[in-house]
């Protein structure tokens, strides 16, 4: 596997700030959910790991956040490294503390506190000062949060709660921003919004992005790099250019047939599983 390549217009590859090595990962000594899966985010890349249900992605991102425990998961071989550092058995709070954050698969926030209340929860060790300061730039980036600032975030819609849920993850100021399903159950035009301001985080704050989704259409308009899981593995890789025009992704992750480009539906593109043609 080549890994990721420097971002464009970039003139050396950046080292990577998150590495995952040969991982295997078991639930209850006896389901291997991950097999000698590895991957690397440069910093300052979108780095996009796509797959259908089931395929791993949530178990290797329980690995690199330090939640596998708490499901009875255990990374049994290969290293997860952020930073430089071993974090394969670590807490929550350490990573946290080295400075990758996750904003998780259907938001988690304290529904019964306002939008504002929320944001606090996400840099409660900051100071006054440095609180402001985040507030403020987490309003520019979702100018909708500014109007709701008062509102409990329970009443919100999915798409609000979403901007809130990242905007908390930005309070703490992270290394590398960790995005479990970012566009899961929301309309096309929040999902537009909601990515706008993904490669917005990129452009001008540098954020280093792990993305973790099925939409794999929208994924590969903002990533460097591709990684496509299946049944644990992955299965293929690449430039997320690359990847774009690749006609195996195009007929089965992008619902394109390779020859006339007529979208193809499920029915029609669900044999790919048979056809074992990225595990051999």
């Amino acid at each position: 596997m080549a890994g990721p390549v420097a971002p464009a217009g970039r003139t050396r590859i950046a080292p990577p700030l998150l590495e995952i090595r040969n991982a295997q990962i078991i639930y209850d000594n006896a389901v291997e959910a991950v097999r000698d899966v590895s991957l690397s985010v440069p910093e300052g890349s979108v780095v996009a790991l796509l797959g259908s249900n089931g395929a791993g992605k949530s178990t290797l991102l329980k690995a690199v956040t330090g939640t596998l425990h708490l499901e009875e998961g255990v990374l049994t071989k290969g290293s997860v490294h952020f930073a430089g550092e071993d974090i394969g058995h670590a807490r929550t709070e350490r990573i946290v503390g080295n400075g990758m954050v996750l904003v998780p698969e259907g938001r988690r926030l304290f529904a019964n506190l306002t939008v504002d209340e929320n944001l606090t929860m996400g840099a409660h060790l900051k100071s006054t000062a440095e609180m402001k300061r985040l507030k403020q730039m987490v309003m520019e980036l979702f100018p909708r949060l500014a109007e709701r600032r008062s509102q409990i975030s329970g009443y919100l819609s999915g798409g609000e709660q979403q901007m809130v849920a990242v905007g908390r993850a930005l309070m703490a100021e992270p290394r590398l921003l960790a995005l479990d399903e970012p566009s899961l159950g929301l309309a096309p035009l929040i999902i537009d919004s909601i990515y706008q301001t993904i490669g917005r985080m990129r452009r001008e704050m540098n954020m280093t992005i792990f993305l973790v989704e099925q939409n794999a259409s929208r994924a590969m308009e903002i990533a460097d790099y591709v990684y496509i899981m299946e049944n644990g593995r992955i299965v293929l890789d690449g430039p997320a250019e690359k990847m774009r025009t690749n006609l195996d992704v195009q007929e089965y992750y992008l619902g394109f047939s390779g020859g006339d480009g007529a979208r193809k539906s499920f029915r029609d593109v669900k044999h790919y599983k048979r056809r074992k043609r990225w595990l051999s």
